[in-house]
């Protein structure tokens, strides 16, 4: 499982011209399921998230938690993560989960985050989504379940 985790002031998603997903402050996530994935990641990548602490304190110094400036979360499907562009110029995406087994992921990866005590917000899943964000710092953040060891 992959996250790309970007620290945000405000994002939105629109499908078809109608917003699905907006926040202020928090986390912008894009999220990617690979083949090897389960509920068990999801779970785990979720409370990794959640303690996550990339805001900033009095001192300047990330150490704050998306908690603790009450943030919340816009979580977006996101399969491209899972590009594979070693041989020639199309990428592959046969290491990505796709279908069924992946949107299911994704809504029980969107569960955890909200069983945590967050408020998520989402785009649809293999919809055309439009992203619009405002990255705070910039800060952006790469967790990859298999570097965590998770």
């Amino acid at each position: 499982m992959k996250l790309v985790v970007q620290r945000v002031k405000e994002a939105s998603c629109t499908v078809n011209d109608q917003v699905t997903g907006q926040i202020e402050q928090g986390y912008m996530v894009l999220v990617g399921f690979g083949q090897d994935d389960s509920e068990t990641t999801a779970e785990k990548m979720a409370t990794k998230l959640s303690k996550l602490r990339i805001f900033e304190d009095e001192n300047q110094k990330m150490n704050l938690s998306i908690f603790d400036v009450k943030g919340k979360i816009l979580s977006i499907s996101q399969f491209t993560l899972y590009a594979d562009c070693k041989k020639g110029n199309r990428p592959s995406f046969t290491d990505a989960r796709g279908g069924n087994e992946a949107t299911k992921l994704y809504d029980y990866f969107n569960q955890c985050l909200r069983n945590l005590g967050l408020v998520v917000e989402t785009g649809i899943f293999g919809a055309d989504m439009q992203i619009r964000l405002l990255n705070d710092g910039p800060v952006t953040i790469i967790m990859d379940s298999k570097e965590l060891n998770l």
